[in-house]
């Protein structure tokens, strides 16, 4: 972007051509095009891992809670079975199982949180700033 902000001159020492400028354009809104594209690609493959990581904690709070509910239902068999002893046991196991599962569904929602939305942030921004620099490039050479 530094070439249109610029007034470079021509090899014969005059202004540059109409041509010369339009293909130093094509060169620079390629380069600018292609640079965004892998700034976008860096962050959505770093939002996708973040989700993975969230979805992947939600599965397993998940396969505690179904634990956690077996164990509520040994509980209960336990607790018409016998009187105390057993289904205390049980009782315990089953909390100390819930709460792990609450554990890692609060962690899995902070990661997911942290990939939405996937809309590369960054690289908007630095788009919008390319934009402004070339606005203001082509206005200052319009006023020359």
């Amino acid at each position: 972007m530094a070439d249109v902000a610029n007034h470079r001159t021509s090899r014969t020492g005059s202004e540059p051509s109409t041509a010369e400028l339009v293909q130093r354009a094509t060169e620079q809104v390629s380069r600018l095009v292609r640079d965004e594209l892998a700034l976008a690609r860096a962050e959505l493959t770093q939002k996708g891992k973040h989700a993975g990581i969230g979805i992947g904690l939600f599965g397993g709070g998940g396969a505690l809670a179904l634990y956690g509910l077996g164990a509520l239902v040994a509980t209960a068999i336990l607790l018409l079975d016998l009187v105390l002893p057993a289904w205390a046991a049980a009782l315990i196991v089953a909390v100390v199982l819930f709460l792990l599962a609450g554990i890692f569904a609060l962690v899995g929602k902070k990661q997911v949180s942290r990939a939405v939305p996937p809309v590369p942030e960054s690289t908007v921004r630095s788009v919008r700033a390319d934009v402004d620099v070339v606005t203001a490039a082509v206005k200052d050479r319009g006023r020359a």
